[in-house]
This record gives structure tokens, C-alpha cells and sequence, in this order.
């Protein structure tokens, strides 16, 4: 036979039960879908497989790209104290991996057939419910992830065309021109244009990735090259990120490359092609200090 007690006990733990349960049911249901939504374009104008861009660099250079793809993580937003809350991101496996997501721009047509059919602009997920006013992303794959075999990574990860090395990990952006440039030399050119094939091009990655062998992950990349973007004032229900590649090329000349050196900047270390690009991207390179990046603006 039950005491009095037992029953008040067991009746408290039930509804102790369901009353935790309510509020985690509630905590689930305060979580709202959230999209962040990116646009790529070239000096304002709407990114394009096969569509040439004028006015481009110090020398208002023609160019036609022939790839736009970049890797952001770490997507915050920001209420109006200053408090930044993680956006949980969906996980699809296709374009976003828990805290990473791939936004491609290039859909495999005319010069961009190297890449994929498929696109991506925008990134996916929930937040609890908010007063939000600012936006804060990463653009770079997060150390944690950077160092490991495309070919056994789950998507995004697993495309080659981002992948570097073990020791340098990932692309984390990715844009080339199908224009010829000439490689700078005193003498005058080669009959045959003495240009590069693969035209001009921005890879961003981290370098200087000091590891025991090539294929064995660092421990620490001197370069990490990540960049941290913070908008203080966003309206994810209104406003677009705006990626800019016109703005990160405004002081570089796109006809003619440093000899002896990968076309255009791709982060490596002594390339005269590099300064004004990381500067506009907002990094710091071989002793010059990080400019203000230019980059991503807010629509």
C-alpha cells in the first residue's frame, strides 16, 4: 500500500518531468529558421560564367571569369548589446558541414567548365529568437577541418578543386580568369603573346604550415589567412553580403604577372602579384600590415 508520501513524491517527479520537457520543448521551438543570402559580383555588377567585366585594376583591364567560389564559417549574428549568438547551421552535407558552408557562384557553363553545374548563395539555419542587428561570419575553413584527405572528407569538403595540399589545406576562396596575362619581363614578348593560360587568379589559403611529413596535418600555420568580417548593422530579412571581387583587384594590374610566379596571388610568399590583393582582402602579408578589407560589402 502507497503512503501518502510516495504518491506526493511520485506525483511531484511527473510533473517536475513534464514541466522540464515542456521547457525544452518550448527552448526548441523559440529557434527560428534563418537564411544569410551572398552575392558575387564584379565592380557592382551581378557575377556571370561567360560575361567579360571592364574597368578591372590599376590599368581598367577587360577580364572573363571563370570561377567564384569561397568558404565561410563561424556565422554570427549580433543583437543590439553587442552579444553574438552562433547560427546552427542545417546540416545538408552538400553545401554546409557544421559550422562551414561553400558558397559557389560559378555554375560549370563557358569558361567556368572546370567547375559544377550547381550553385550556392546563400547560407541555412536556425537561432533562438532574437532582436538581431549584426551579422559577424569567417571567411576560411576553420584549422580543425583544413588538414585532411579531400577524397575521405564528406561535402563540401570533398572538392578537389578547393584542396591545396595536406600541409596547406583548403582554398578558402577561389577566383580565376580565362584572360591571358603576361608574365613581366624586360625583354619584349614572346611571339606567341608570352602569356598564362589561366589568366589571373585569387586562391586564398593559409601558408607557412609547418608538418612532419606532406601528407601529415600541421600543428600550426604561421599564414593562417582567415579572415573575421563583422557587420554591426545587418537585416538578415532584408539585406545581402555583397563579395566583391572588383574591389579586391582596384590596385593590382591583371595583364601582366611576376615572373616566377604562380598567375596572379595565391597566397604564397614572395609574389609581387600579392600586397594589394591581401591588402584589399583585409590581411596582413609578408610584413605589410592588414589593410581594410574590401571585399564584402552589406546591400
Amino acid at each position: 500500500m502507497q503512503t501518502n508520501n510516495s504518491i506526493f513524491f511520485k506525483l511531484f517527479y511527473s510533473i517536475a518531468g513534464l514541466t522540464l520537457a515542456s521547457a525544452m520543448n518550448t527552448a526548441t521551438a523559440a529557434d527560428v529558421a534563418v537564411e544569410v543570402k551572398f552575392a558575387a559580383v564584379v565592380n557592382g555588377e551581378a557575377f556571370e560564367c561567360g560575361k567579360s567585366y571592364p574597368n578591372i585594376g590599376t590599368t581598367t583591364s577587360t577580364i572573363t571569369p571563370s570561377d567564384f567560389r569561397f568558404f565561410v564559417s563561424e556565422i554570427h549574428l549580433i543583437d543590439a548589446k553587442g552579444h553574438a549568438t552562433p547560427v546552427k547551421l542545417t546540416q545538408d552535407k552538400v553545401w554546409q558541414l557544421e559550422n562551414l558552408a561553400l558558397l559557389d557562384f560559378e555554375n560549370g557553363s563557358g569558361p567556368c567548365k572546370n567547375g559544377t553545374k550547381p550553385t550556392n548563395t546563400s547560407v541555412k539555419g536556425s537561432i533562438a529568437a532574437g532582436d538581431y542587428k549584426g551579422l559577424r561570419f569567417t571567411l576560411g575553413v576553420p584549422f580543425s577541418m583544413n588538414h585532411q584527405d579531400p577524397t575521405l572528407a564528406a561535402s563540401p569538403l570533398s572538392s578537389t578543386a578547393l584542396f591545396w595540399t595536406w600541409q596547406g589545406g583548403y582554398k578558402f576562396l577561389k577566383f580565376d580568369t580565362a584572360t591571358s596575362v603576361q608574365t613581366a619581363t624586360t625583354s619584349a614578348p614572346a611571339a606567341d603573346g608570352g602569356g598564362n593560360s589561366s589568366g589571373f587568379s585569387v586562391h586564398l589559403g593559409s601558408t607557412m604550415c609547418a608538418a612532419t611529413s606532406k601528407t601529415s596535418p600541421p600543428t600550426d600555420c604561421k599564414n593562417p589567412n582567415r579572415l573575421t568580417v563583422t557587420f554591426d548593422k545587418f537585416d538578415i530579412n532584408k539585406q545581402i553580403v555583397t563579395a566583391d571581387i572588383g574591389a579586391v583587384l582596384a590596385k593590382s594590374n591583371v595583364d601582366i604577372n611576376a615572373p616566377g610566379t604562380s598567375p596572379g596571388c595565391m597566397s604564397f610568399l614572395k609574389d609581387a602579384d600579392c600586397p594589394p590583393v591581401m591588402s584589399a582582402l583585409g590581411l596582413p602579408y609578408e610584413g605589410q600590415a592588414a589593410g581594410t578589407q574590401q571585399f564584402f560589402t552589406v546591400k
